[in-house]
């Protein structure tokens, strides 16, 4: 049947992200159901947890994307994953924030993203704590809770608040201490809230000015970065290349104090880690 001359034309990822609305907001009433039960907890590595609710979380997810999209591939941080050599990967963290979560501290999430060819093209962030739900599709704008996003408009570093995390692998990489201690001393304050998807949303929502991270996999940021460049701000590497979902780190921000956090990244990249000052503890802001 010819699709009548009034009726409106679906947007090329619209049954994408309704799909991926669906199945985050189904994950996350189970993370927030299991987060008031006692936790079984295991290590990957030291310090690198796993919970009983990222299991459950990436089988539900995993499962629902499957039978929706069997062609698609999925990459997921707990291995649940698949390969088809489809030129759509599902990018998915199916609880970003897993130590959060496992010591009761409220600040996780679910994230969903769906790239084309390594191009981000759909995401979803769900808090389930706050209800929160973060979407986007590339060209289409930033939207939480329906509602259109943007960046916030500082443009002086010495006004802005500014987030970063630890990978629990690189816990004694100096250069992020002496980092976080030098944008400690350039900011407002530097925030480390453990959930990368939720910085760069945070970004994107004008809560932060900028987010930075060393070292991050594809599911942790694939969504998050979409929604900042969709709410108007803009994500490179730390040198101010162009932002690969493959690669390892990520810099989000404004737009407008870009250039600042950039030219504080130069200056302790040119130094080695051994020619690096010690750095004194930084304050808690």
């Amino acid at each position: 049947m010819a699709r009548s001359a009034d009726a409106p034309m679906k947007r090329p990822m619209e049954n994408y992200l309704s799909a991926a609305v669906e199945i985050a907001r189904e994950s996350g009433a189970l993370l927030a159901q299991l987060s008031k039960r006692p936790h079984e907890i295991t290590y990957k590595r030291p310090s690198d947890l796993v919970t009983e609710a990222d299991r459950r979380s990436e089988a539900l997810i995993v499962e629902h994307l499957r039978n929706r999209f069997p062609k698609h591939a999925i990459v997921s941080e707990e291995g649940g994953g698949q390969k088809t050599g489809s030129d759509y990967c599902w990018y998915v963290d199916p609880l970003d924030g897993t130590t959060n979560f496992a010591h009761g501290f409220p600040v996780f999430c679910v994230s969903i993203g769906l790239a084309y060819r390594n191009e981000v093209v759909a995401g979803v962030v769900y808090d389930p704590m706050r209800e929160e739900l973060f979407t986007a599709e590339r060209g289409l704008g930033a939207y939480l809770n329906q509602q259109r996003i943007h960046v916030s408009k500082h443009g002086s570093l010495s006004e802005s608040l500014v987030a970063t995390g630890f990978p629990p692998f690189l816990r004694d990489h100096e250069l992020n201490i002496d980092l976080y201690y030098t944008f400690t001393r350039l900011t407002h304050g530097v925030r480390r809230a453990g959930s990368a998807a939720l910085d760069l949303c945070s970004v994107a929502a004008g809560r932060f000015e900028g987010f930075w991270e060393l070292k991050l996999n594809p599911w942790d940021k694939a969504a998050g970065s979409l929604m900042v460049t969709e709410g108007g701000g803009r994500v490179t590497d730390l040198a101010g290349g162009p932002f690969e979902l493959l690669g390892e780190a990520i810099f989000a921000s404004n737009g407008l104090v870009h250039d600042q956090m950039l030219g504080v990244f130069s200056k302790h990249d040119a130094q080695t880690l051994g020619e690096r000052p010690k750095a004194a503890a930084p304050v808690s802001r």
